[in-house]
């Protein structure tokens, strides 16, 4: 059964996560078929653009952590640093398609767009929100780090900071108003919004559409975008082997992944960030 569902239409490819019951979790066959999507979408001359989407309620709640570990002796696991970056780098090599196409890209966020779900939509040319999506990379408390990192080139250093340095969420209308998404609109208005912003595309010359795409995404290069990628993987790595991961690995072992999130976020409270009030009086316990 497909991980994805396509819909060429109008001149654009509707691409949605199509594993609802699982929160549309990122599994390896996910993102291979996601890649291969987006390759034939851009080789395609009738589409002009792409658009990103979840089925059910919600983007993407991360990484599916449910995938079992490579058995196989002959082929790489994760007995080792040089294994597991090797790991997080192909599954990388697959998300970049987004940046590395010719044809412009939006991603559609609506619920949650947590961890693995914020590598997706933040590679996107555009991201348009539903104002009460939930954007966060929780895994930054005890887990690792991004194996992508673009939100510093959306938001600046500071917000990215203040973000990944606690794991805290923003909400869709609030990561707007900080520059992490490009806009966000009431979540019932969110696919008009996002179709409207497509239909426009489709109307430039594809050719035209990928001289735009690529110029941009070439002083993000010259930024170092694609070589910090790089570094988020051995980063990502560096972090799976700190002592609040091995917490959270055991804790799996033993009582499983809903209370492993419970441990971890239970005694952050209220973690949603306010850009524009204090946040000092809000419940942490």
């Amino acid at each position: 059964m497909s991980a994805i569902a396509i819909e060429h239409r109008d001149g654009v490819a509707h691409i949605a996560l199509a594993r609802p019951d699982k929160r549309n979790a990122l599994s390896l066959a996910l993102q291979q078929e996601l890649a291969d999507a987006l390759w034939d979408a851009d080789e395609r001359t009738d589409i002009h653009c792409v658009v990103i989407s979840g089925q059910g309620q919600d983007f993407c709640a991360g990484y599916d952590l449910g995938e079992q570990p490579q058995r196989d002796t002959t082929r790489r696991g994760a007995r080792t640093i040089d294994d597991d970056i090797w790991q997080l780098e192909r599954q990388q090599r697959l998300r970049m398609t987004i940046f590395d196409m010719h044809k412009p890209v939006i991603a559609a966020v609506h619920g949650r767009c947590l961890a693995g779900g914020t590598d997706v939509a933040f590679l996107a040319d555009m991201v348009i929100a539903a104002d009460d999506a939930v954007i966060a990379f929780p895994p930054a408390r005890d887990l690792g780090s991004l194996p992508n990192q673009m939100w510093l080139y959306h938001c600046g250093p500071q917000w990215a900071k203040r973000l990944l340095l606690t794991g805290d969420s923003i909400n869709g209308k609030d990561a707007a108003g900080i520059g992490l998404v490009l806009k966000s609109v009431p979540a019932d208005e969110l696919t008009a919004e996002v179709e409207h912003l497509a239909r426009r595309m489709a109307l430039i010359d594809p050719d035209l559409l990928s001289t735009q795409k690529r110029i941009v995404n070439l002083g993000l290069e010259l930024m170092g975008a694609r070589t910090l990628q790089r570094l988020a993987c051995e980063n990502d790595a560096r972090g799976h082997r700190a002592r609040a991961a091995d917490t959270f690995r055991n804790t799996v072992k033993e009582h499983g992944l809903k209370a492993a999130f419970a441990q971890r976020d239970e005694k952050f409270g209220d973690s949603f960030v306010d850009p524009l009030a204090p946040e000092h009086s809000k419940r942490t316990s």
